[in-house]
């Protein structure tokens, strides 16, 4: 949506409030992010002088490369992600079952996530349990069946639901205040004939609720081996952290509202340790302390996302300069086939744009949706016109990594590797990767780790690892993983060279000086 114009209007609504928010809205670039994760069993990654007596690599030789791979790579923290419901639910298309439905998207090929965003009164009736919608649960089943993670947000509100958004339960302890302002438009489509009003967030009942739904969800999907990540719930429409397009917010003062929602944020870091959760970076429209959840996600080491891509330049700006370790979310909707929506202009469609305005800020993963409209034809009927656009982004988006120069040296009867290590892909790679060297047998086990978000989207990393007294390198195996907030997930190199069922890769000679 388009709230350029809105921004301009508004001025200085909520400027009532009793001081502005501890982090103010920067610009990202050369900002101040710390040093990232913690490294444990941080390898040497340089410098490795050759030569001399003070040679750390003796005579090394570069014993084997690898190339690019040309095909999808599938790995946790990357790829497109088929949505199963977003803000209207999920595909309820005549004449078909709610299961292949879902099942034709989630089989989509070139996807690799799912992803799912259900209203808080659609998951919980009563406190003290959850009670999941039939489509949460088909999908999860389907999940593990085309072995694709899933992410979620949990919406605290949503204009296009015509009921509220909070349980039953609380809506006769929690009161709502009605939104000042107008949002204009198609009065058949809810948000247009809907009274918008939000509920007090900062009253007791809601943040006890609210606290108690983090801790239902987190026993459940906190470390789930099927979970990607969760969206942070925020303020407002969709949890998108603003009512846009209506005046200023709903707490008493700005103060208000940026305590009330640290203390949200801080409650979902609290029970959140294993599975990142998803700032928005929109900007703070409404006045209730965006800046001050992106700067402390950030520092958590957790992820961003924006919920278009031609919008505003703060977030452009944000997405393209955060940190390298730090995974980005693009959600845009995509046209259908239909020659009416397809956008064409200059032989480039709308979603050739979009997907490479997704990869020119660097972004971890790109949705694949028809907004408001989710249903496998629709993608297909797109793809099966103009597969190139969805084809590129699929094997571009992302970190694509891969063992690209494989150095081996002698050095006082021990053999050691130098990995250099290649990123062919659009971002950084979003945690800690961890290399291991080892033999089938467990004989040889040789592990440790380079620096937060390395290796780039430019040049080689090079870590070296020491092999235990008389072993020979030929026909170990050597793989990497993704450490993230504590958690491994094994990582498929991106190379064309063969690799093995756990994605590692055998080393054998493939080069001579």
């Amino acid at each position: 949506m388009n709230r350029r114009t809105f921004l301009q209007a508004a001025g200085v609504a909520g400027s009532a409030a009793l001081g502005p928010a501890a982090i103010p809205e920067h610009n990202w670039e050369k900002y101040d992010w710390g040093a990232g994760p913690a490294v444990q069993d941080r390898l040497y990654q340089g410098p490795f002088p050759q030569y001399s007596t003070d040679a750390v690599v003796p005579d090394s030789d570069v014993v084997m490369v690898t190339t690019p791979s040309t095909e999808i790579v599938p790995n946790y923290g990357m790829g497109l992600v088929i949505y199963v419901s977003g803000d209207t639910g999920p595909p309820r298309l005549a004449g078909e079952t709610l299961e292949k439905s879902i099942e034709d998207l989630v089989k989509i090929p070139f996807t690799q996530k799912i992803y799912i965003r259900p209203n808080w009164r659609e998951i919980q009736k009563t406190p003290g349990r959850l009670d999941f919608p039939d489509w949460w649960k088909i999908t999860f089943d389907l999940a593990k069946q085309y072995n694709k993670r899933v992410g979620f947000r949990i919406m605290l509100e949503n204009p296009d639901f015509p009921e509220p958004g909070m349980p039953e339960f609380l809506m006769s302890k929690v009161p709502y205040v009605k939104l000042k302002g107008e949002w204009k438009g198609n009065p058949s489509e809810t948000r247009y004939r809907k009274e918008h009003s939000m509920p007090r967030y900062d009253h007791p009942a809601y943040q006890a609720a609210f606290r108690e739904l983090n801790q239902l969800l987190a026993a459940e999907f906190n470390g789930n081996p099927w979970v990607e990540y969760m969206d942070t719930m925020m303020y407002g429409f969709w949890g998108e952290a603003h009512s846009w397009p209506f005046d200023g917010n709903i707490f008493p003062n700005n103060v208000v509202a940026e305590q009330t929602w640290m203390k949200m944020f801080e409650t979902q870091l609290e029970l959140w340790t294993k599975v990142p959760l998803v700032t928005n970076t929109q900007p703070d429209f409404s006045h209730v302390g965006n800046a001050d959840l992106l700067d402390r996600t950030i520092r958590t080491h957790n992820w961003i996302r924006t919920d278009t891509i031609f919008i505003e330049n703060t977030q452009i700006e944000a997405l393209s300069n955060r940190p390298p370790w730090i995974a980005a979310l693009c959600e845009v909707g995509m046209t259908t086939g239909d020659p009416k929506h397809v956008g064409m202009d200059e032989g480039v469609t709308l979603n050739e744009k979009i997907t490479s305005h997704v990869l020119d800020v660097g972004a971890n993963y790109w949705s694949v949706w028809n907004w408001h409209n989710e249903a496998a034809k629709n993608v297909l009927s797109y793809y099966d016109k103009y597969p190139e656009p969805i084809d590129h982004i699929a094997r571009h988006i992302g970190y694509r990594i891969r063992p690209s120069f494989i150095w081996s040296f002698e050095r006082e009867g021990s053999t050691g590797l130098v990995v250099g290590l290649a990123n062919n892909g659009g971002a950084g790679v979003p945690g800690v990767l961890r290399l291991t060297v080892f033999s089938e047998d467990g004989a040889v086990h040789v592990s440790g780790c380079v620096d937060p978000g390395y290796p780039k989207r430019s040049g080689i990393r090079q870590a070296m690892l020491m092999l235990p007294s008389g072993t020979s390198w030929s026909g170990l195996r050597l793989k990497a993983e993704l450490e993230v907030k504590g958690v491994r997930y094994p990582v498929n190199w991106a190379c064309r060279q063969k690799t093995n069922a756990d994605g590692s890769i055998t080393l054998a000679r493939n080069v001579r000086a």
